[in-house]
């Protein structure tokens, strides 16, 4: 589970809010601030203990709630009716503090938290679906089936015995978990929201991947067994896995196989297709933006910005001798030149991920030039795991434990090493870790506020800070050629595009093909690595279009800061409203003013 699944998801929505221990004292904040304070503890408590899955990504399934640590999470229509009901119970007891009670900080973090979770119960309320940017229960990056797997290896800790008991018991519980999601996903095609074919026909590409190793060599197995003698916990873990896997998780597993197999097929990738279709991604777009764009809008925006970027990288092209053909087919030709390629063997993978921990080493001694005090905090640098591969992002970010037991990963996607010439993976790094999403999320996490402030999400403001951090990264001097500079401008070309694609593909009536064509022509990627993206936003309604609309708000709000400030502007100050937190795009702005304001 990556950041926006986890971060966006219901449980931990509620998660993110505020922690018992970590509130304001009453005694030094208006009576309003410490009713509001005790009451996002209130719904900390009653969400958290509702979502194990969030408790272990958190690092707090320990202590009185050690017990979680053996469970999943219920995906069950009753679960998901439950947590509405706990939403909505939430919004009003919120909405029921006055304003005026509240200090400046309580106003903010009232009106964040309100606007978060009004936008999120959006999907099951309005349409009962579980989101509006994720509409469907089963997809080829949905489902138990994706998620339980590689939550069991990487989140879930493994220190004693206890730990190795609680694995099995989630083991267990996964059979139901895959069988929840089936009966939901069962009732939801009967309304006709179901995943277009080709969605179907990469999730079943993964199922058979996941079903297709002996029980005893699955890979969640090998999880328990190889860390537990990593530990030094004596058991056969690795058999009392299989024994599980074999009667519990695989039956389950192919009741689900069947049951997608039997699914109704559609060709159309757009929401368009679906029952309220239109109206669907008008929320999804509303939801991932923070704005009010509309599709025409926002593909007039990406049609703007791919222009702007290419007369860029046109330049740089035409000065490296590719002068013949679109920019994309040059930045094609410049993917193909043998200098720029990681051989594609395990040795191969092996550099290029040791090259990505030295860009992170490289760039974190250049951040005090534009933060005061950045944060530390350690990052590991993965491969997708094969099992998911197919169907994964191209990179992703998770977040450490908050007890320091799980470092912080960013992962990247090495089906086809072909995917990622040498010149593309600094702007990836930048993005990914350093100053991107790991700088972000590290400074937050460091912060003794509550944790709405400190993990509220919202995909525009994050994702369009990790592209604003590839700017950073430029100026700082974090590219060292013009080659590597033409992998950054590539990063925004991309992201331009993205505003382009998914709107033609949900707005626009765009095929599958037809929006893969758009990016092979005017990004340059490789048509695998077009493909794979493009199928994402089919199946991920309007998230691709945070970051470039985000990327223009932290850009337009510095830029008035400039303006406001004058000589006396300085990017180290700039930066501090990261520590503000999360917020939509439109309270940015004017949080940013008015430092600016205040700094006069």
């Amino acid at each position: 589970m990556d950041r926006r699944h986890f971060l966006a998801s219901s449980g931990a929505a509620a998660a993110a809010l505020t922690m018992p221990g970590m509130l304001h004292a009453a005694g030094d904040t208006p009576s309003g601030d410490a009713a509001l304070n005790a009451l996002f503890g209130k719904i900390f408590n009653a969400n958290i203990d509702d979502s194990p899955e969030s408790a272990t990504q958190l690092g707090l399934d320990r202590g009185p709630r050690a017990a979680l640590k053996a469970k999943l999470n219920d995906r069950s229509a009753a679960g998901r009716a439950a947590d509405l009901a706990r939403a909505k119970k939430a919004i009003a007891d919120i909405t029921a503090i006055e304003p005026a009670t509240l200090s400046k900080d309580g106003k903010l973090n009232r009106e964040v938290v309100l606007y978060s979770l009004t936008n999120g119960i959006t999907g099951p309320d309005k349409y009962q679906i579980g989101s509006t940017q994720r509409p469907y229960r089963i997809f080829q990056q949905g489902g138990a089936y994706f998620s339980v797997p590689d939550f069991l290896s990487s989140s879930h800790t493994i220190q004693n015995a206890t730990d190795c008991e609680a694995y099995l018991s989630r083991l267990a519980a996964f059979g139901t978990a895959l069988d929840q999601d089936s009966a939901l996903q069962r009732a939801e095609a009967a309304r006709g929201y179901v995943a277009p074919d080709f969605a179907l026909d990469l999730t079943l590409g993964q199922m058979a991947k996941l079903r297709g190793a002996a029980a005893e060599t699955s890979s969640m197995a090998a999880s328990l067994a190889t860390r537990a003698e990593a530990a030094g916990i004596a058991g056969d873990w690795r058999a009392r896995a299989a024994k599980i896997i074999a009667d519990t998780v695989y039956p389950a597993l192919d009741r689900q196989i069947a049951l997608v197999k039997g699914l109704p097929r559609r060709k159309e990738a757009g929401l368009w297709a679906l029952p309220q279709g239109e109206a669907i991604y008008a929320d999804a777009l509303k939801a991932a933006t923070t704005t009010n764009f509309t599709p025409d809008e926002v593909h007039q925006l990406g049609r703007q910005q791919v222009a702007e970027i290419s007369a860029q990288l046109d330049k740089i092209l035409r000065a490296q001798g590719l002068t013949q053909g679109t920019v994309g087919a040059r930045l094609t030709a410049l993917n193909a030149r043998p200098e720029q390629l990681y051989p594609d063997t395990a040795a191969g993978r092996a550099e290029l991920i040791a090259g990505l921990n030295e860009g992170v080493k490289a760039m974190r001694a250049k951040l005090p030039q534009a933060f005061i005090n950045p944060p530390n905090a350690p990052l590991e640098i993965r491969a997708v795991p094969v099992e998911i591969q197919d169907g994964a992002s191209n990179g992703y970010y998770r977040l450490a434990s908050l007890d320091g037991s799980r470092p912080a990963i960013y992962f990247i996607n090495l089906k086809d090493v072909g995917d990622w010439p040498k010149y593309t993976l600094p702007s990836l790094t930048y993005h990914e870790g350093v100053p991107g999403h790991h700088t972000q999320l590290a400074t937050v996490a460091g912060l003794k506020t509550p944790f709405l402030r400190r993990f509220s999400f919202f995909g525009a403001y994050s994702e369009g800070w990790a592209l604003y951090a590839e700017q950073v990264a430029d100026e700082l001097g974090g590219y060292a050629n013009p080659v590597e500079r033409a992998g950054y401008l590539q990063s925004f070309l991309f992201r331009a595009a993205r505003l382009v694609a998914d709107t033609g593909i949900h707005a626009k009536r765009w095929t599958r093909e037809q929006a893969t064509d758009y990016f092979v022509e005017t990004v340059g990627f490789a048509r695998p690595r077009s493909l794979r993206e493009i199928e994402r936003y089919c199946t991920q309604a309007g998230q691709a279009c945070s970051y470039k609309v985000g990327h223009i708000s932290w850009l337009r709000a510095r830029d008035n800061a400039k303006r406001i400030l004058g000589a006396k502007f300085d990017i180290k100050q700039f930066h501090e409203v990261l520590r503000d937190g999360a917020v939509p795009l439109t309270i940015l702005e004017r949080l940013v003013e008015d430092r600016a304001r205040a700094a006069l």
